[in-house]
């Protein structure tokens, strides 16, 4: 079925004929015929729920642009939602992610909270770094999308902004120009719209435009159907032979980048951008350590960040010698990646020396507390394609004890704690991204299995966040996919403390004191009514878990506890060898227990066992580094909301039981 989107429509880029007149009405009334499979419930939903839907068709029929593109489009930039008019992490508004940056990002606060040390290593002095950030510089024509759709529209930006109706019509007239520019006519048919969509994700090479225009047209062939962040029902037809012309791609005028070099699947469209890895200085260096991996090392850890800057500058500071250094950044707007550091080194990014040298670090573009910020589906897509092509590669388990957040990385001693970063934050959906991997998170177990696994609503699930903008004020409401943690079964009960912060827990951003992440499992203390407990940071810890809308569900594992007899056992931040498996030339690492026990009686989950070890590498010349391998043993286990260690020898391993 080809998509109707002619008709006696005004003049493509004419100001829109609003809501409510015959016009609209008329759009509207061509919904039935392009729903297709859509069940009978959504035609005949109240208008209130199929608002957005008839927006689509309006829109549609006004530019002369086929709604499936224009659904499938909007699907992939933000999954229809309108996120209450709230922009993106890189200033991208509405459900077509109109991107207006200089208004969204100017004089917003960027910051993810932490002072750590990005290398975490105390054997040699901390990279001099001091507190770089990424320059201001002109927004790109990609981040300044939405006064053209003022242009062209005649709407203001303030209705492109606020409207979601208004967004999805500058989204159409943005299309339709791109269409016009190529030469083409404005077909009903979304096969010849594929130049245009490539030129609408904002990219300007052809690798990345293409993997966001097939990505569009995935979404057209598989259909979508699901209700939106503002309770809209919106529904896309499968089209599942629909093949577009491709050809098109090449009369963009977009730029060639060559892919040698990076380490990515081929689905995922990345250029080499290397991080310098230079000596300057009185024999220091940056920003990175060569290595052999996996050779030489496991890598066990993908960790994933957020830049707290925007795309340009964030690649001007990778490209530092004198500050930090990482594996990958992606763009938010289009899901393109750089690649800076190949697998086989260390990267400085997780302010964990252990975890730095058996991970990858993957910077996504955006800032973990902007008020209601959020990512876009071509990130978290092509993010999820890139984590699975390494976590195939290198061996890591799909799960959240090695798909990290930074946040999830513990303090390597007791006097980092404090200092260690919070990204990429409470507003990363990481039910979403763990459906893109293939490892949704699902019940395991009975209703009364031994563990549980972190896994609310996220839209639904809205607990109040302060700080975002001014200390103490509140967050703009968003999804989250954190969920709060008490003292007792009461929601005016104290908030759980981290004794390692040293502070009073708060509802601070940034503070994860009182905090669990979606995916993070635990082992379950009590049940009472509505609320569960589960064992965190050495205590009982409550949080809300109604029957009708839960926030964990049941789940079965390997947990440990203390082994008989002790009262209590040490938590590590890393797991380093013992004193006697350091060779000569090669200085012992003290093993800092941090200042938490796991106390007898109480058990956690583990996410692995592995073996001490160090890898040293003080010197820019190689001829040095070595990595030493104890005899001791560890378990890697959740203990709060970051990861911990614990000596095998000092646990016992259990069945939690179903």
């Amino acid at each position: 079925m080809r998509d109707s989107a002619t008709g006696s429509g005004p003049t493509p880029g004419a100001r829109r004929v609003r809501r409510g007149t015959a016009a609209a009405a008329a759009a509207a009334a061509l919904l039935l015929p392009l729903l297709g499979a859509a069940p009978s419930t959504a035609r005949t939903a109240p208008p209130s729920a199929d608002e957005l839907q008839r927006a689509f068709a309006a829109a549609s029929a006004e530019y002369h642009v086929p709604q499936s593109v224009l659904l499938g489009v909007s699907y992939l930039q933000s999954r229809w939602d309108g996120h209450g008019g709230a922009p993106s992490v890189t200033g991208g508004y509405g459900p077509m992610h109109l991107t207006d940056a200089r208004t969204a990002l100017a004089g917003t606060p960027h910051h993810s909270d932490g002072t750590e040390d990005a290398r975490g290593d105390d054997a040699r002095p901390a990279p001099r770094t001091g507190t770089k950030t990424p320059a201001d510089t002109a927004p790109p024509a990609r981040l300044e999308t939405l006064p053209k759709a003022a242009e062209l529209t005649g709407l203001s930006a303030e209705e492109l902004r606020s409207d979601p109706a208004a967004n999805v019509a500058g989204g159409a007239a943005l299309l339709a120009a791109a269409q016009r520019e190529l030469g083409e006519p404005a077909s009903a048919d979304p096969a010849d719209w594929y130049g245009a969509v490539a030129r609408f994700s904002g990219a300007d090479d052809t690798a990345t435009a293409a993997a966001y225009a097939d990505d569009v047209y995935e979404v057209i062939r598989t259909g979508q159907r699901r209700t939106t962040d503002a309770g809209q029902r919106v529904a896309l037809a499968a089209r599942p032979g629909l093949a577009p012309r491709t050809g098109q791609l090449r009369r963009t005028g977009l730029r060639t980048v060559s892919a040698d070099g990076t380490e990515c699947p081929r689905s995922v469209p990345c250029e080499w951008v290397p991080a310098p890895y230079e000596e300057f200085g009185e024999g220091d260096y940056g920003n990175h350590d060569l290595g052999d991996r996996p050779a030489s090392q496991s890598i066990d850890y993908i960790v994933i960040h957020d830049t707290e800057g925007t795309w340009d500058g964030v690649l001007n500071l990778v490209q530092d010698p004198t500050y930090v250094s990482w594996n990958y950044t992606l763009r938010s707007t289009d899901g393109h990646v750089a690649q800076h550091v190949k697998a086989e080194d260390v990267a400085w990014h997780a302010g964990n020396w252990y975890v730095n040298a058996k991970s990858i670090g993957l910077e996504h573009e955006g800032f973990l507390a902007e008020p209601d910020a959020w990512y876009t589906e071509a990130m978290y897509r092509s993010s999820a394609r890139l984590v699975k092509y390494l976590a195939k590669r290198y061996d890591i388990p799909l799960d959240r004890q090695h798909v990290l957040g930074h946040d999830n990385v513990p303090g390597p001693t007791t006097g980092t704690i404090p200092g260690m970063h919070t990204d990429p934050g409470p507003y990363w959906d990481w039910r979403h991204y763990f459906e893109l991997l293939g490892r949704p998170f699902v019940p395991t177990a009975g209703h009364h299995g031994g563990l549980v696994t972190i896994r609310p609503d996220y839209t639904a699930n809205q607990p109040e966040y302060t700080g975002c903008v001014t200390a103490g004020e509140p967050c703009a409401s968003h999804g989250s996919g954190e969920v709060r943690l008490y003292s007792d079964h009461d929601e005016n009960s104290p908030l759980i403390k981290d004794i390692g912060l040293g502070t009073t827990p708060t509802t601070g951003v940034n503070d994860l004191s009182s905090r669990v992440s979606t995916g993070q499992q635990f082992a379950v203390a009590d049940r009472w009514c509505d609320w569960t407990a589960i064992w965190y940071l050495g205590q009982k810890a409550w949080f809300r878990n109604p029957h009708e809308q839960p926030a964990a569900v049941p789940a079965s594992g390997t947990v440990v506890t203390p082994k008989e007899g002790l009262d209590g056992v040490p938590v590590y931040g890393r797991a380093y060898p013992e004193k006697d498996a350091y060779p000569a030339g090669v200085p012992a690492q003290a093993v800092s227990p941090l200042p938490y026990t796991l106390p007898k009686g109480q058990k956690y989950v583990v996410g692995g066992k592995v073996p001490g070890e160090y890898y040293y590498a003080v010197t820019f010349t190689e001829d040095s580094h070595r990595v030493v391998t104890g005899e001791d043993l560890y378990y890697e286990i959740q203990y709060g909301h970051r990861v911990a260690y614990v000596r095998a020898a000092d646990v016992t391993l259990l069945n939690s039981g179903r």
